[in-house]
């Protein structure tokens, strides 16, 4: 589950925290960049460093806004490998991926701004071979009819997230209006907000 960074000034993000902390599906939560990531966008038009240079802090920026999650809730846990990721299932509590250490040394991540969280979030389901992708966003313009593809015409999720997108994975979309229902669904082992495929060609269901 990508929660995206823009929640993180929203009045849902308490919502989201707390929805996903009791999760009765075994997820993973994946931290947006959010403000973090926007302030490295602004700092590298005026130090004029290198997109690899800014690939990294975007990185660490997703892991700053990790922390702010990890702070909300005492069933969250941090995460930087897959078998990390694994014991902290085990141990009956919510990863919270801190992505440096694994995203960083990945050779097929490209150091883009094409890449953000929610490609690295189709990345690590992929390495983790999750049945399910759930991206959270602070937008409600999605709509049964969309395809990964048309999400990222409209600049909803990001110009690398179909390619990195899993084969037969289900990808659900999420925005402010499903935060108040969230809580009840996961706790119930279903995913909120709408199964959106993956190019057209079929169709979106809700989801659950």
């Amino acid at each position: 589950v990508k929660l995206g960074g823009s929640t993180a000034h929203a009045a849902e993000m308490k919502s989201w925290i707390a929805a996903l902390a009791g999760s009765r599906l075994p997820i993973v939560i994946v931290p947006g960049g959010g403000l973090f990531a926007d302030h490295v966008r602004e700092t590298q038009t005026s130090m004029e460093f290198s997109d690899t240079a800014a690939h990294a802090m975007a990185i660490l920026a997703m892991e700053q806004f990790g922390h702010v999650i990890l702070d909300r809730d005492e069933r969250l846990a941090p995460a930087r490998s897959l078998d990390e990721i694994g014991r902290v299932l085990e141990a009956g509590k919510i990863p919270v991926w801190l992505p440096s250490s694994l995203a960083l040394a990945a050779l097929d991540v490209p150091a883009s701004w094409d890449i953000t969280s929610d490609s690295l979030s189709a990345w690590l389901a992929g390495k983790l071979g999750a049945n399910a992708l759930l991206l959270v966003k602070q937008t409600g313009a999605f709509f049964d009819s969309d395809t990964a593809d048309s999400l990222r015409a409209r600049g909803i999720v990001d110009p690398g997230f179909a390619a990195m997108l899993p084969d037969g994975i289900d990808f659900h979309l999420a925005g402010p209006k499903d935060a108040a229902g969230a809580g009840a669904m996961l706790a119930s082992g279903k995913l909120p907000g709408i199964r959106i495929v993956a190019s057209t060609g079929s169709s979106a269901k809700k989801a659950g």
